[in-house]
């Protein structure tokens, strides 16, 4: 039997949890944190930890004196345990602003799952990525727009283009018409000596191996700026790669009619990503 964490409660994962009154449900008023863990330590966990806490702020969710980050790691532990998967997994903890209606809830309801990987799920990607670009939906320039949330509405519809298109990701832009992120990473580019990659205020996530990179690259003399990127900036790009927590660094091979190379990703996962087995 596979389990999840609901509440602090063990529950077959099969179960119905979520009730109709959950304001997640309802509104999709809450966040998500998507973690990878490996022997038993939950990677980059001070990221996640400051990033979940600072999200809930500005939601607005009251926070419960028992929802403590070291409850969360326990209960994240034990539930790979149970489940036999200490050894590597994904980690999806969703946090909603409890039950309730437009204007009233009656505390903070979450849901913790553990999904497996393998190691080819982690490794650096040899074959470079096949990167479109979606234009339906753009992205909001709120502060907002930096959270991971529940309401996830322009990814999910974008991942149907990747899908329907046979991509293995794409773009995503802001309503200024500059690069926001993809479905399910930062971005990153490299030309001219410079590595770049979208400012927070351009609606991107505030994604915890972005910050997690730049931290590294800066404290390494490695220059890289935070700015608004264009599509006709990442078209003439010398290299393009991908970051999230769960994979590293994935570099892309081609965009619309630009092919890239990797030399920089490669050493990038390899000086900061490979060695920390993040």
């Amino acid at each position: 039997m596979h389990l999840l964490n609901c509440n602090g409660r063990l529950v077959d994962s099969t179960q119905p949890v979520v009730q109709v009154a959950d304001r997640s449900f309802r509104y999709g008023d809450g966040v998500f944190e998507t973690m990878k863990i490996q022997n038993g330590t939950i990677h980059l966990a001070d990221y996640h930890q400051q990033r979940l806490l600072s999200s809930l702020e500005l939601l607005q969710i009251n926070i419960p004196t028992n929802f403590t980050w070291q409850k969360l790691n326990d209960e994240i532990i034990d539930l790979c345990r149970q489940n036999q998967m200490l050894s590597l997994a994904r980690i999806r903890l969703t946090v909603s602003s409890g039950n309730g209606g437009l204007f009233t809830t009656d505390g903070l309801n979450y849901i913790i799952e553990s999904i497996a990987l393998s190691e080819n799920d982690i490794r650096y990607n040899e074959k470079g990525l096949f990167l479109g670009k979606y234009i339906s939906c753009k992205k909001s320039m709120d502060a907002w727009a930096n959270l991971k949330s529940n309401n996830f509405l322009p990814y999910v519809m974008a991942t149907k283009f990747v899908k329907a298109n046979l991509f293995d990701d794409c773009i995503l832009l802001n309503t200024s018409g500059h690069i926001a992120d993809t479905t399910i990473a930062n971005i990153f580019m490299y030309k001219d000596g410079i590595l770049a990659t979208p400012s927070l205020d351009q609606g991107c996530v505030n994604g915890v191996m972005r910050q997690f990179l730049l931290e590294k690259m800066q404290a390494n003399n490695i220059k890289v700026v935070e700015k608004p990127i264009s599509i006709d900036d990442v078209a003439s790009a010398e290299e393009v790669f991908l970051t999230n927590a769960i994979k590293g660094i994935r570099w892309v091979r081609q965009f619309e009619n630009t092919f890239y190379t990797n030399e920089l990703s490669k050493e990038l996962y390899a000086r900061f990503i490979n060695p920390a087995k993040i």
